[in-house]
């Protein structure tokens, strides 16, 4: 292990703003704001929401109307996108409402940008009415979004207002090796989102780092991985949270995705021959346990990527567990950085 190294990677927080079942969206964008009062209390270092659409189990679908109700809720933790399905919207849009954030909470937010839909191809076609080329279209998108939020230009025809001048930071996410590359290319900081397809991380990080070029936004590699992590005061309760993780994932691959299941005591009972294996790969970057299981989840994590930073994300039916997940994430962090907490 490198405690030297672990002691100065932050820790954060990505929320997918879980509707569970018996509860309406209205609770779930309550519960987050709720979750980021606390990890900013707990020292966590940025928040970020995913843009996800035509799906009963996630809030946020408004991504930057959350991120505006988050960040007026806390005072010092970056808030942030993670992401914005940038190909479901024109760069000037995006250029604007996060320019608004900015000027609302300067100093404080994040504009992670990714090229999938964020939903099914039925409603991806009612998001951007025209499919043909707005995903191949990304790398240009970026680049337009890029100079609609740099200094305004002598006699530039359209600007973002606000927005222009504003040099919001630009992260580019990704699940294969296309952002990892074009991260590289561009000079940009770059997220993996291996809490639910971890199958190309380590491959992704390698791309990034021996191709990336140093920019005006950032001189070297910036690598966070994202996790998802199950902690609990014991590894056998840790372990039944989890279940509704397993039940989310194993409906969606159905093809009957909906809101947040309650925790079951037998998944073995709930899968059908064979589903376990894939759920399973798909949760591969995930921590369930105890606090000392999961540190140790994390410390292997940490040392098998190099990550600059984790990125955590919980998806836990009862509030109170998950807040309490993060809380024992906190508390880890907390002892690899040498401090004490007090709250």
């Amino acid at each position: 292990m490198y405690p030297e190294v672990t002691a100065l990677i932050p820790f954060s927080v990505l929320d997918l703003s879980p509707v569970v079942v018996g509860a309406t969206p209205a609770d779930a964008l309550r519960n987050t704001l709720d979750l980021a009062q606390h990890a900013e209390r707990w020292g966590f270092h940025r928040y970020w929401l995913a843009e996800h659409h035509n799906m009963v189990g996630i809030a946020s679908a408004a991504t930057a109307v959350v991120l505006a109700h988050v960040a007026a809720g806390t005072r010092s933790i970056r808030v942030g996108s993670g992401g914005i399905m940038l190909p479901n919207h024109a760069p000037l849009v995006i250029a604007e409402q996060f320019g608004t954030l900015e000027s609302l909470h300067p100093g404080r937010i994040d504009l992670g940008l990714g090229r999938a839909p964020g939903t099914d191809m039925g409603t991806a076609r009612a998001l951007r009415r025209d499919m043909l080329d707005s995903a191949d279209r990304f790398p240009l998108d970026v680049q337009e979004l890029q100079a609609l939020l740099a200094p305004v230009r002598p006699g530039q025809a359209i600007q973002a207002v606000p927005g222009g001048g504003l040099e919001i930071p630009i992260w580019l996410l990704g699940s294969s090796l296309f952002s990892a590359q074009l991260a590289a290319a561009m000079g940009l900081p770059f997220a993996f989102a291996s809490h639910f397809a971890p199958d190309y991380l380590m491959q992704a990080l390698q791309i990034y780092r021996e191709q990336f070029r140093p920019s005006k936004q950032l001189d070297r590699p910036y690598a966070m991985v994202a996790a998802g992590v199950v902690a609990a005061d014991t590894d056998e309760e840790a372990r039944y949270l989890f279940t509704s993780l397993q039940q989310q994932f194993t409906n969606l691959r159905r093809g009957t995705p909906g809101k947040i299941q309650p925790p079951i005591p037998d998944m073995a009972a709930y899968w059908q021959p064979g589903e376990s294996l894939g759920v399973n790969r798909a949760l591969a970057c995930s921590a369930v346990g105890s606090r000392e299981t999961v540190k140790a989840r994390l410390l292997e994590l940490i040392e098998q990527t190099g990550a600059d930073e984790l990125i955590l994300t919980a998806n836990i039916y009862e509030h109170a567990k998950r807040l309490r997940s993060f809380e024992i994430l906190a508390d880890i962090h907390a002892e690899l950085s040498g401090r004490s907490l007090s709250w």
